[in-house]
């Protein structure tokens, strides 16, 4: 590519271009250097450097699901035992990972490795990507020398919790499902079906059955203020939500769902389990009791284990057991407490809390289970009630079609 008569070569914005002299008062033509590959290269190359900006930004801020975190702890464990160093794990890990954020995470954690610092100050940095779990039982492994043992137990830990959350959003998909279902089907009914059989009752002239008339005046309501309806809900939704981050909002909510007549005892179960296996596995790897009753209040998600772990930990930086503060606590049940006391009494309290935790696991998937064999049936005759008086009410004028017709009361 040379040069024409009259031209020189300079840069406009970043890009080689040539300007062609001109007399006064004409304008200056200003041809481009690069060709139409060469710009398309670059177009491409900064599309790939924004999006690239734009996944680093993301990754400080990225919360990582619990699964991808478990096969992550998993994989690193076996790399770990298989010897190869950290760093090289991480890159392998970087190499094979499908989620560009988390790969960008890796990375960072990876190059702060080499630099120098240690693997639990890395995974700091990302402290919505890594847990407070995880971090503290790096802490432990690294002080340790026992870092693959350690992410192996983490890694379990993380799977067991993954196996339990699937099982229960599994039985909630269903009955979730088909509630939607019913509540978009009247919601048709209401408006779309009910107007044509009510202009077709209008024209009788008589008064129709009180079933029908309700349905109908529904209708009428709900066809009018279909909308205002539609933002009061929302309203409301966003007025809840907001009150339940409040901390008496999130207290109300936890009392609330442990007490719940047919989920509570689910709900109660799990978070019981959670308790159990958290702090198990924190307590085998060498955490610190008061550190691992501070991780275990934040992972639990819920106020009744928060406050309990708050007296655990004044009772036991004074002197005192676990069994102690369980033993007078209602969350927690007789038989959890006799067991945490005899753990105690042998020096295996670990080893007892992850039995509770066994425990309480198979006890939460056999109420799943029970629970999904009850909400069917259960769902059936909704279905069946709301669906079929809806069908009753407005073929009722029909089936006394002569009365109506003739004006009888």
């Amino acid at each position: 590519m040379g040069l024409r008569a009259g031209e020189r070569l300079v840069f406009v914005g970043g890009e080689m271009a040539f300007i062609t002299s001109a007399p006064a008062g004409q304008s200056t033509v200003v041809r481009s250097a690069a060709t139409p590959a060469q710009k398309g290269q670059g177009f491409k190359a900064a599309q790939a450097l924004a999006k690239q900006k734009a996944l680093e930004k993301k990754s400080l801020r990225y919360k990582l699901p619990l699964g991808e975190l478990a096969l992550f702890t998993q994989q690193l464990a076996s790399l770990l035992n298989a010897g190869l160093p950290l760093v090289q794990c991480l890159e392998a890990l970087q190499d094979q990972t499908e989620d560009p954020v988390f790969r960008i995470i890796i990375r960072d954690v990876r190059i702060d490795i080499s630099a120098g610092n240690s693997f639990s100050s890395a995974v700091k940095k990302f402290p919505r990507a890594f847990n407070s779990l995880f971090t503290s039982m790096i802490e432990a492994g690294e002080a340790s020398g026992a870092l693959a043992e350690i992410l192996s137990k983490v890694a379990v830990y993380f799977e067991s919790t993954v196996k339990l959350t699937k099982k229960v959003k599994s039985a909630m998909t269903y009955p979730i499902a088909v509630i939607g279902l019913a509540v978009a089907l009247v919601n048709v009914l209401l408006i779309f079906v009910i107007p044509v059989f009510a202009e077709m009752f209008a024209d009788f002239g008589a008064k129709l059955p009180a079933p029908t008339q309700m349905l109908i005046d529904l209708s009428d309501f709900l066809k009018a203020n279909f909308f205002y309806l539609l933002a009061a809900a929302g309203a409301a939704y966003w007025i809840f939500m907001r009150f339940i981050s409040t901390p008496r909002g999130r207290r109300m909510k936890d009392l609330g769902l442990v007490r719940a007549p047919i989920f509570g005892s689910l709900v109660h179960k799990i978070a019981l389990s959670r308790f159990c296996r958290t702090y198990a596995t924190l307590m085998r790897s060498g955490v610190p009791i008061l550190r691992t009753l501070e991780i275990v209040s934040s992972a639990s998600n819920k106020v009744q284990i928060e406050d309990a772990c708050v007296e655990i930990a004044k009772h036991v930086s004074q002197g005192g057991q676990v069994s102690d503060i369980l033993a007078i606590n209602t969350f927690f049940p007789p038989m959890m407490k006799h067991m945490v006391k005899a753990g105690e009494a042998t020096g295996n309290v670990d080893g007892m809390m992850n039995k509770i935790a066994d425990f309480y696991d198979t006890e939460s998937e056999a109420t799943v289970a029970s629970l999904t064999s009850l909400i069917e049936p259960m769902l059936i005759v909704f279905l069946g009630v709301v669906v079929g008086g809806i069908v009753m009410a407005m073929f009722l004028p029909i089936f006394q079609l002569g009365a109506v017709a003739g004006g009888v009361q």
